[in-house]
């Protein structure tokens, strides 16, 4: 086996109609943004399975209007315009600033359009038990308790927001008479039952007023009780938490999560889940939410656009992030060039031996001031640095309201100035911005501290990553794939060094390499010493990796030089239309879609790949190696004028 350097590969796309459609509604949205506020904006990272960076957000009632806004504002430029994004990004990273630079297979490489359509991209959650995530059952769990279908449509659409404006403490109303038309008991039995199922800590009584029944909704407990839901009102024999499986399209996890938490109007933090799954994509994975019913939840299949919710079950538990054994993805790869005989080699080699766990691009940020620079900062105790690494103007072609957050500025030094002129205030300048305002620009820590922790410590896990990566290059160019004396296995959890007469019972696949912390070891070869020398030059002590902030020691983890996929399967498929799907989801199966029919010699060519990966590896890093293409954005929007996604 040996190693081959990495070959920039051009990859050609036409330009499709549907990239055609879609600037043109982003140029209609970008109009009818500047109207509402002046500015364009957004952020776009693509989500990884890394468990340890996963951020939950909150949304607090009376912000939630200027959430809304944020969220429009940043979801209006998140696809933006291909030109101005390919002049983003010429000041973005490629592979090798990264540190990924290796191949492990010997096969030329060939191009493909990788996320053509996000269809083509798929991801099955892969449970702790082995299981895989699939959702193939809309049916509800029969329970005695359940309120009927009626307490779903019982309520007006005013009475709705009504109700929603008095639990969310939106106006100064204590209470909410709804009139009862047509008086039963059985028809006040039904609204009690909807006003407490659909707005949890909201509580009802019925009262006459002028010879006319009501219904009269309150507040419960407070503020607090919109956060917990009504433990009376659940039966005891009910597990407290209902587990089911989403599917979603186009959609990162914790903006699914928000959106459920809107329409089921409950705080994000009761849903529980093992892990975050990419946006650009179909992914199905499990969720758990404390005390929801699945009736409840199956009703939003009614109203949700890219959502659907099914398997539904009452357990005891709630999900733990990590807890997951990995995902299976689905891949195509659209308008290959391969010979099938390069194909053949490629996909064999993927199973047989694997690829480089590099930390793929998504690691490292997409903007001109990588994440793992500002980790090293943090390191370094050098907090000027970090904060001017945030919030100092960049190169290339950034958001607008950011441009002019960044002069402002670079010109005052006045957090209060720039931060005027920042219209989405969740972003990590505006949080750095409050925090200099509150705390004042001597204390820089505190003011930094006010971004969310698990945003904080991608920065230092970027900066590990970053050495990470340039020293398994390293350690692939100087031995190769074998293992070696001098090298670290993992024996249960703990790393020990292969000791020159037992070299021959490990292989590659047995091989792990540290990432910097003061609680793991080095390999005992020229690896440990370059692990030092890197670590010098950024001016950080590799035998003190203690910060005097707590938050920001670093104890390390061992990470496998090389995954080999599980499950590993593939095919060659023609096509004529490049819109149309090449396998069927389960969407497609449970509503009885079938797979068009494909020509035996279209014009073009697909590859349809299969494979299982464990948590925290990236499916782009085993992309690269069947294509032994750079797979950074910055690399393909030089080689096309449209943004390959």
């Amino acid at each position: 086996m040996e190693t081959v350097e990495m070959n920039s590969v051009s990859l050609k796309r036409p330009r499709s109609e549907d990239d055609a459609t879609d600037a043109d509604e982003i140029k209609r949205q970008k109009i009818l943004e500047k109207s509402k506020a002046g500015n364009d904006s957004g952020q776009n990272i693509e989500n990884v399975t890394e468990q340890s960076e996963e951020t939950k957000s909150e949304i607090i009632p009376n912000e939630e209007s200027e959430e809304q806004e944020e969220e429009e504002l940043e979801d209006s430029d998140e696809d933006g315009d291909p030109e101005s994004f390919a002049d983003m990004m010429k000041h973005g990273l490629t592979e090798s600033d990264v540190g990924i630079t290796k191949f492990v297979s010997s096969h030329k490489g060939f191009s493909g359009i990788l996320k053509e359509r996000y269809s083509d991209f798929v991801v099955h959650e892969i449970g702790k038990d082995g299981r895989v995530s699939h959702l193939d059952d809309f049916s509800v769990p029969v329970d005695d308790e359940d309120p009927s279908e009626e307490t779903f449509t019982v309520l007006s659409d005013e009475d709705k927001q009504r109700l929603e404006e008095l639990q969310l403490f939106k106006n100064k109303e204590t209470s909410v008479a709804i009139e009862v038309i047509e008086d039963t008991k059985e028809k006040r039995t039904i609204i009690h039952q909807a006003v407490k199922s659909l707005f949890p800590g909201l509580e009802t009584k019925t009262e006459d007023r002028d010879g006319k029944k009501y219904i009269i909704a309150y507040h419960a407990a407070g503020k607090k009780a919109l956060a917990n839901p009504r433990k009376h009102s659940w039966p005891k024999s009910r597990g407290s938490y209902c587990h089911f499986v989403l599917y979603k399209e186009n959609k990162d996890t914790m903006d699914a999560i928000n959106v459920l938490s809107k329409f089921l109007r409950v705080k994000p933090n009761i849903f529980s889940y093992m892990g975050t799954k990419d946006k650009r994509a179909i992914t199905v994975q499990e969720i758990a939410v404390l005390r929801i019913t699945a009736q409840r939840l199956a009703h939003l299949n009614k109203c949700l656009m890219n959502f659907k919710l099914g398997n539904f079950s009452y357990k005891n538990h709630p999900l733990k992030l990590g807890e997951l054994q990995g995902n299976h993805f689905t891949v195509v790869l659209r308008n290959i060039t391969g010979t099938d005989d390069q194909i053949e080699q490629a996909m064999h080699s993927l199973r047989e031996i694997g690829f480089i766990n590099y930390y793929g691009m998504q690691r490292f940020g997409t903007t001109a001031v990588p994440t793992y620079q500002i980790g090293r900062a943090i390191l370094q105790n050098n907090w000027n640095e970090v904060m001017d690494l945030i919030l100092k103007p960049r190169p290339g072609a950034e958001k607008g309201y950011l441009v002019k957050c960044r002069e402002e500025w670079a010109k005052t030094k006045d957090p209060a100035a720039a931060l005027k002129k920042l219209p989405v205030k969740r972003c990590v300048e505006g949080q750095l911005l409050r925090g200099l305002l509150k705390y004042g620009m001597k204390n820089i820590i505190s003011a930094f501290g006010i971004i969310p922790r698990n945003n904080r410590l991608m920065y230092i896990h970027s900066y590990q990553s970053y050495v990470w990566n340039n020293m398994v290059s390293k350690r692939i160019e100087e031995y190769g794939l074998r293992a070696v004396p001098g090298d670290l296995i993992l024996k249960g959890a703990t790393a020990v060094h292969i000791e020159e007469e037992d070299v021959d019972n490990y292989t590659i696949h047995d091989v792990v390499m540290p990432l910097p912390g003061f609680d793991v070891i080095y390999p005992k070869h020229k690896i440990g010493e370059a692990y030092k020398e890197m670590l010098v030059a950024d001016n950080l002590d590799i035998n003190n990796m203690r910060h005097k902030i707590r938050d920001y020691s670093l104890s390390g983890a061992y990470r496998k030089i090389i995954i080999r996929p599980q499950n590993v399967n593939w095919e060659v498929v023609a096509y004529d239309d490049p819109k149309i799907p090449l396998f069927t989801t389960d969407l497609d199966k449970l509503e009885g879609k079938p797979l068009p029919v494909l020509p035996t010699d279209g014009k073009f060519r697909a590859l349809k790949m299969e494979f299982s990966l464990p948590p925290s590896t990236y499916a782009t890093m085993a992309i690269r190696e069947v294509l032994k293409m750079d797979t950074s954005i910055k690399n393909q929007t030089q080689l096309n004028t449209t943004w390959l996604r």
